[in-house]
């Protein structure tokens, strides 16, 4: 509903804002005028959208009851009121009285986009999953992504059959889903029958020889019942079908590891990173066990480095830092650190790579880096006590000691229930007060350190 508030363009913008209305929605709605509104009802409604900002839900709805009493019986306006009403009521978790709300807005409104989504936000936060699922259904004429949603609550409504139907349908549109995949394989596991979903597979395959899914599928389950033979063949029928399909290679390279032959193994591997049908998640799963099973058979160590330029075609900073792991367990710093850092240079929100090429850098003797870097991370993730310690250790190192206590000293104000962080913190404060000749600080903290209790 296009809601035209004859007040001023500000107070225009701000109620389209805070109702969540896109141009979209403004160009389909009706065009009729709402007219003046009183100021009372002004006063009133934006004094509800001041407390709910700073949280004051109760205070909110009061005024929002006041406004309601302005509208002169207006449907359009009584429709604002009700949907602002019905958010405050779940944020309140007042369930059942928000549903009312939103359930009034919907007779009014029809089934408008924003209004379907909290209610659905609200069925999901009940655990109404039966609710919910009308409302999906129709969510999803409007967005084709809430497909996924549907199957879940399927799931949970124990509608298993039109789940993992919906499921394959999505993974032929859609392409593999590590999501759609755990979802289908919590399915199996719940049903418990794998005897009758193999025979079922067994029978699709028999009628329809080109569908890939359905072999991806009979794979996994043969794999759940420990049969790895037949779900081996399994995977070379699919090749055979199909010989230009590449999800069969997320089977065949474990096959391949498991007997040993490195040479078909990498053939798939290359394959899969190739693969733009692919998940970024799946080939990082491939990588890891790529790489455990070379550090188990260091025989075959030379094969790393032949595949190096096809598993870094990436702009995720993950396979970099699976890589730089690698090397840091064979003892390569040097290796490792290069690439940890081209990782950071791709993916400088990755926390867990940052940690790693900050660890590093100091391990290597790159204070000047280390410093740099975990200032940086810092601009990122400002809140995370490990940084400043970091930072604090790379100072000290530098010789630069009101650097580090400068940054220990922030940091401080981050840690949270962390004893060993604690005592490094500590240690860190004294060497500093060390490095500035300040013995009775070094003291102080030393002590400090001392009486934290770590707990094995």
């Amino acid at each position: 509903m296009k809601y035209v508030l004859i007040i001023t363009n500000l107070i225009l913008w701000m109620l389209c804002s805070h109702l969540t209305l896109n141009a979209q929605e403004i160009e389909e709605a009706p065009s009729d005028d709402l007219g003046n509104v009183t100021d009372a009802f002004q006063e009133n409604f934006f004094e509800a959208l001041k407390q709910k900002g700073i949280e004051n839900y109760e205070l909110a709805l009061e005024s929002l009851k006041k406004a309601h009493k302005s509208t002169g019986g207006d449907p359009e306006q009584e429709a604002v009121i009700n949907f602002e009403m019905a958010k405050n009521l779940t944020l309140l978790k007042r369930y059942d009285e928000a549903d009312q709300s939103f359930q009034k807005v919907l007779a009014t409104e029809g089934d408008r986009m924003d209004v379907l989504e909290s209610l659905y936000d609200l069925y999901y936060q009940q655990r109404n999953y039966e609710a919910a699922i009308p409302l999906v259904q129709k969510l999803i004429k409007k967005d084709d992504d809430y497909k996924e949603d549907l199957a879940n609550l399927y799931h949970q409504t124990k509608r298993y059959n039109l789940a993992l139907e919906l499921l394959d349908e999505l993974d032929e549109s859609w392409g593999e889903s590590v999501y759609r995949d755990s979802l289908r394989k919590q399915i199996y596991k719940i049903t418990g029958n794998n005897e009758g979903a193999i025979q079922d597979l067994e029978t699709k395959i028999e009628k329809n020889p080109k569908k890939e899914q359905d072999y991806l599928n009979l794979i996994f389950l043969y794999s759940q019942e420990g049969d790895s033979e037949k779900a081996f063949a399994m995977a070379q029928s699919l090749l055979n079908e199909i010989p230009n399909s590449n999800k069969v290679h997320l089977a065949l390279y474990k096959f391949y590891l498991e007997k040993g032959d490195l040479q078909q193994a990498i053939h798939s591997i290359q394959i899969i990173f190739e693969s733009t049908e692919i998940e970024e998640e799946s080939k990082l799963k491939v990588l890891s066990d790529y790489l455990n099973f070379v550090s188990q058979h260091p025989e075959h160590e030379d094969t790393v480095e032949a595949l190096l330029p096809i598993l870094l075609k990436s702009e995720q900073g993950d396979r970099f830092e699976q890589i730089g792991n690698y090397f840091v367990s064979k003892g390569n710093r040097s290796m490792a650190l290069k690439f940890y850092k081209e990782g950071i240079g791709l993916d400088g929100d990755n926390f867990s790579l940052l940690k790693n090429t900050i660890l590093l850098e100091i391990d290597t003797g790159n204070y000047k880096d280390a410093a740099l870097l975990s200032e940086n991370g810092l601009a990122v993730f400002p809140a995370q006590a490990l940084l400043y310690l970091l930072n604090g250790v790379a100072y000290n190192k530098l010789n630069d000691p009101n650097s580090a206590i400068s940054s220990l000293e922030m940091g401080l104000d981050f840690l949270l229930d962390d004893p060993k962080m604690e005592r490094d913190f500590y240690l860190q404060f004294a060497e500093a007060y060390r490095q500035k000749g300040d013995l009775k600080k070094v003291e102080i903290w030393n002590n400090k350190a001392t009486q934290i209790q770590i707990l094995n």
